[in-house]
């Protein structure tokens, strides 16, 4: 049985994998998010390769076998609909769920899980726009690109907030930078650092453009 921290391993690893659309993943790469050194990864690397979990690959990274892969999309579907039940039924902040979902999602049965799934509508995406993984392991996922890839007068739905730091989190709910919401870039200055965007209601939000990256969406037809 997988104890937590091969649990986390594996999420973060296939986490990357799909929003780096990459198929190994470099240990410092690793080590950085989980907040270890690079040695701690690459011992944490070679133990998860001897017990099937992934294949290591020396100076290169690692990637998840079918068995690896399996365990991390369950993990991350728990994760994402804790998420989504501490936002909309227990009305928690965007900045408190990730790490109260990190503590539950080791926890919770498989058949409480379901029950959560259904109780919650068998949503799509979590509070921050991101796909839930189905229970058999597929997960569906959007096109989008950040703010600052998209050219002035353009509509745009906002699709994903991809920075999970308390504070950024805080400034993008404020700002109604949120998962659905509709905006229209008014005004792109680059030697300025600086995008406009305009809400369906006419409220103006000024960003800049390393905040905008954080931020992806879609154009829509107005």
């Amino acid at each position: 049985m997988a104890t937590s921290t091969v649990e986390n391993y594996l999420k973060e690893i296939l986490v990357i994998t799909l929003d780096d659309e990459i198929s190994k993943v470099p240990m410092g790469q690793i080590a950085k998010v989980l907040g270890v050194t690079p040695g701690t990864a690459t011992s944490m690397a070679k133990s998860l390769e001897r017990d099937g979990w992934v294949r290591y690959f020396p100076r290169v990274g690692v990637s998840l076998t079918r068995k690896g892969r399996k365990l991390a999309m369950n993990m991350l579907r728990r994760h994402r609909l804790l998420e989504t039940f501490l936002v909309e039924t227990l009305g928690f902040d965007w900045d408190e769920i990730h790490v109260e979902a990190e503590e539950l999602e080791h926890a919770i049965s498989e058949k409480v899980l379901e029950k959560l799934d259904d109780f919650l509508g068998r949503p799509r995406f979590d509070p921050h726009g991101d796909p839930i993984p189905s229970k058999g392991g597929m997960i569906q996922q959007i096109a989008s690109k950040p703010l600052s890839d998209f050219e002035k007068d353009t509509n745009l739905r906002i699709e994903s907030i991809i920075d999970q730091n308390k504070e950024f989190l805080r400034f993008a709910r404020k700002a109604k930078l949120i998962p659905g919401q509709l905006f229209k870039i008014i005004g792109k200055e680059v030697c300025a650092d600086s995008i406009t965007l305009k809400t369906s209601r006419g409220k103006l939000v000024n960003l800049g453009f390393r905040s905008a990256e954080k931020v992806l969406a879609l154009p829509y037809e107005s």
